[in-house]
């Protein structure tokens, strides 16, 4: 069987259309989380994108790497998200698209690879469902901030760095625009690490 008439091949062609679609809705989401203040979160949103950007390549390397210029052409029939809203809808809709990347799609996808004798792909697909499992993480953390109001504003000491100018403030909540820049509060990151 040639490699463009395998299951493997259909895959990769979704996964590839899906990450090159994600990475352009993250950076529309990038948009609009600033537009509405959340700078941070848009670094976020560009961040992923450029990540998605990489999965994409990945894939597409692996068709053409395997492909032997059997066809010239992929075909991709699946469904892909179609939201645009505000930062928090936009922020659960990108984890929700996350988890089913990791828990499901890039899980049966590896499995189908390595079913076909693809151990390459199987491999692809299992690294990149451990990255989208962080992006759904990331993702649902900075929506659950928004929604309870913990984004900027903490129960304990907390560091706060402004992505801007690299400012550190340690306090309950980052403050309403930096000290050092003048920039909003929007830019304001909490840091894991005390140092």
């Amino acid at each position: 069987m040639k490699f463009h008439e395998t299951e493997t091949f259909r895959n990769l062609s979704k996964a590839f259309a899906g990450e090159s679609q994600a990475r352009n809705r993250y950076s529309f989401f990038a948009g609009v989380a600033k537009n509405e203040g959340y700078q941070h979160i848009q670094s976020v949103f560009e961040a992923t994108a450029a990540n998605e950007r990489e999965h994409a390549q990945v894939f597409y390397k692996l068709l053409v790497a395997h492909n032997q210029e059997e066809t010239q052409v992929i075909h991709v029939d699946a469904d892909y998200p179609l939201v645009y809203k505000d930062t928090l809808t936009n922020l659960r809709a990108a984890a929700a698209g996350e988890r089913e990347e990791w828990a499901e799609i890039y899980t049966t996808f590896g499995a189908i690879a390595e079913k076909e004798g693809f151990a390459d792909i199987a491999k692809a697909f299992q690294k990149i469902a451990e990255v989208e499992k962080h992006h759904m993480t990331r993702f649902e953390h900075y929506a659950d901030g928004i929604q309870n109001g913990t984004l900027f504003k903490k129960d304990n000491p907390t560091v706060w760095k402004c992505s801007n100018c690299g400012y550190i403030h340690e306090g309950l909540e980052a403050p309403g625009s930096c000290p050092a820049c003048a920039h909003p509060q929007g830019y304001f990151e909490e840091l894991p690490e005390k140092y």
